[in-house]
């Protein structure tokens, strides 16, 4: 099948791509995170996912004009998933990117698509299946490709160390960055008492 693979970043691109390809899978990347804050991070991983993309000749669909963290964050605030209540946040997330993949999967005559998010064990894989299916209903004409790429985990860190890519230390959007680095703060916070 002709697949195309949504990409959250290059590290979690690497194993996604080489584990499409060993299923026989003809792969091309599509680039489209509206979500990533702040915008030098988005920038980062973009250019993370050029080298990675590089490295194993991956074409590349950039959709860079859906970049929006404005726009990404009312709706999160309309909708009242700052808190994350029972992961719908995420679920969101899952939703906005692989809606856009799936409309330029079929676009692009595409088989199927996928996402690179299945590579990483921190991730709610039951959720991305789940927007995954509703964003191949929405969109109709493509299906989506459900692997589970985590077996690839380690071997996908090593090579993207090797290959000296930048490696992000949280999700993407800015909850996650103060999810991540929160306990950091309440530390600092103890220390000052």
């Amino acid at each position: 099948m002709r697949v195309l693979l949504h990409a959250c970043c290059g590290p979690c691109s690497i194993m996604s791509v080489k584990m499409l390809r060993e299923a026989g899978h003809e792969v091309t990347a599509y680039f489209a995170n509206p979500n990533i804050h702040p915008v030098s991070e988005f920038l980062r991983r973009s250019e993370a996912m050029q080298e990675a993309a590089r490295r194993l000749d991956l074409p590349v669909i950039w959709q860079y004009d859906v970049y929006s963290i404005s726009g990404w964050l009312g709706v999160v605030y309309e909708r009242g998933l700052a808190a994350n209540p029972d992961g719908r946040r995420c679920a969101y997330c899952y939703a906005s990117r692989l809606t856009l993949t799936a409309a330029a999967a079929r676009e692009y005559g595409f088989d199927a698509f996928c996402t690179s998010l299945l590579y990483s064990r921190h991730q709610r894989h039951e959720s991305i299946r789940e927007e995954g299916e509703r964003a191949e209903a929405r969109v109709g004409g493509v299906k989506f490709l459900y692997m589970d790429f985590r077996p690839g985990w380690q071997e996908g860190i090593d090579l993207s160390k090797a290959w000296g890519l930048y490696r992000q230390n949280y999700c993407a959007c800015i909850f996650s960055e103060e999810e991540r680095f929160l306990k950091k703060v309440q530390r600092l916070a103890q220390q000052a008492q």
